[in-house]
């Protein structure tokens, strides 16, 4: 069993409020779980308005998958346009 992790920092330029910034980020959560069959949360940056810190778990029985799923994922994020990937960090356990 090998389990994929990664940590996404994103910007959310166009946010002007906490408000705005939850519905893009449910949104492109709520795309991400149901394509790929991750699991995803939001757990960093909750009182910030335009970053946020999304945390993204696959499990399978080999890494090959996780490594495309996580690329699919960032591919997902470059072509929905209203984030900007600022940090990313994936390690396979």
């Amino acid at each position: 069993m090998v389990v994929g992790i990664c940590e996404i920092e994103v910007l959310i330029p166009q946010a002007s409020s906490l408000k705005e910034k939850r519905i893009v980020i449910k949104s492109i959560k709520d795309k991400i779980s149901k394509r790929f069959n991750v699991s995803i949360a939001e757990v960093g940056y909750q009182d910030k308005w335009q970053r946020a810190l999304l945390g993204v778990s696959k499990v399978s029985n080999d890494t090959v998958s996780i490594e495309k799923v996580f690329d699919f994922i960032d591919k997902l994020i470059i072509a929905d346009g209203r984030m900007e990937i600022i940090n990313w960090n994936e390690r396979l356990v």
